[in-house]
């Protein structure tokens, strides 16, 4: 389906959307089948092992790794699931979108934004994603342009191509991260994927800015959510002498957002905890239940993170910090009946991706821009997607809250 028919396709009711418990509602076919088919491009991707991380940690959840010792970013890329298939198509998944990031197949436009405002060409220079250090870039300077569609209007606009790049080789204006970067064995799979992570790192941001009172109301009970999957995951990490937070962090454009908070027993009257020793995870997607298992085992994939030692974008101090006290007490909060509604049907992933569009669009989002990065004869996908009016997680960038995570920090 293309983007345009994307944005054309009906509209599902909240009642209708996925429930995770088939495991593919937001995926055309089965992790297994999604590895089979990438599997012959990994050479050509720099790809050199694929490797289950599992047994390092002592929960049982599954996290593999993917190396691509050549990489322009991270050489380890990881991915987390609820079987060894979905935590392997995971990792492959993401170290084949950080390649392709590196080297994107898009047409080039040079231009200043003074002859393209005048030639009636739409395009955003995305202010906001400007690295610390770096000005604006100046009317009347040409720079490289990519192509992408706005998913909310359908017209083509251009953007810098420096802020849809991974190639942490070379110097950038732009603040360089896989933040809305997703792959998918189809290119409507990949948009709701990247859509779906600006979602939910909006939501993360405001709920950090907000009070602790805040923060911690949003505590909930995960049987609320009365998921078999859910549950074995818990049971997991209640064997391994581990503590969970769950917090329903959902923003105003009603897609459920959910953060873990994974630590040892004892962790909220514990006082000489190290940052390691507590991690977390975050899931937003239009089923609540789906987005707390994504929490969950996120949360589970960033304590092997520290565990294997082996990510070359985590380095040695990081071990020896001390646990933020804000962290320790987000384990005092009382959990409460969740009220975000779960949803309980399969929906294909088109109709999904136009319910999280419609979401974002009742927020008051104005953009979605998408911008293809992967050649169209390619067995996956690879997108950028851009949503200038959510907020960006933490990175060094000139401006680092945009209006809503301010609103939100002063009317807390």
């Amino acid at each position: 389906m293309s983007l345009r028919a994307t944005l054309t396709a009906t509209e599902p009711d909240i009642d209708r959307l996925a429930n995770p418990g088939d495991g593919y509602s937001d995926r055309v076919c089965t992790p297994d089948e999604t590895f089979h088919r990438v599997r012959p491009c990994l050479a050509a991707f720099g790809v050199t092992r694929v490797a289950r991380h599992t047994g390092l940690d002592k929960i049982g959840i599954p996290v593999w790794c993917a190396y691509t010792p050549n990489s322009q970013s991270i050489v380890v890329a990881q991915g987390k699931g609820r079987t060894d298939a979905e935590a392997r198509a995971s990792a492959v998944m993401e170290a084949l979108e950080r390649a392709v990031a590196g080297e994107p197949d898009v047409e080039v436009v040079v231009e200043t934004p003074d002859n393209l405002r005048a030639s009636g060409r739409a395009y955003d220079s995305l202010g906001a994603l400007i690295a610390a250090g770096w000005d604006d870039i100046p009317p009347d300077e040409a720079i490289e342009w990519a192509g992408g569609t706005d998913l909310i209007s359908g017209h083509e606009v251009l953007v810098p191509l420096e802020a849809v790049l991974l190639d942490r080789t070379r110097p950038s204006r732009f603040w360089m991260s896989s933040d809305g970067l997703a792959s998918g064995n189809t290119m409507p799979e990949a948009i709701l994927h990247g859509l779906l992570e600006r979602v939910e790192r909006d939501a993360h941001v405001l709920w950090r800015v907000s009070g602790e009172e805040a923060r911690h109301r949003a505590c909930v009970a995960p049987e609320d959510l009365d998921d078999p999957a859910l549950d074995a995951l818990i049971g997991r990490i209640e064997a391994a002498e581990l503590e969970l937070r769950l917090f329903d962090i959902t923003s105003d454009t009603g897609i459920p957002c959910l953060l873990a908070l994974l630590g040892p027993r004892g962790t909220a009257t514990a006082g000489n905890l190290r940052f390691v020793e507590v991690t977390s995870g975050c899931g937003a997607h239009p089923s609540a239940v789906r987005a707390a298992i994504r929490a969950v085992t996120e949360a589970a994939q960033s304590r092997l993170t520290y565990i294997g030692g082996a990510r070359d974008d985590v380095y040695p101090e990081t071990f020896s910090r001390p646990l933020p006290e804000s962290t320790r007490r987000a384990f005092l909060a009382t959990p409460r009946p969740m009220t975000t509604p779960v949803a309980h049907t399969v929906t294909p992933v088109e109709e999904l991706l136009s319910y999280t569009i419609s979401c974002v669009k009742k927020a008051g989002v104005r953009s979605v821009i998408a911008v293809t990065l992967s050649r169209d004869d390619l067995p996956f996908a690879v997108v950028k997607v851009l949503v200038p009016d959510l907020e960006s997680p933490d990175g060094e960038r000139a401006r680092r809250f945009g209006s809503r995570a301010l609103s939100r920090a002063i009317s807390s």
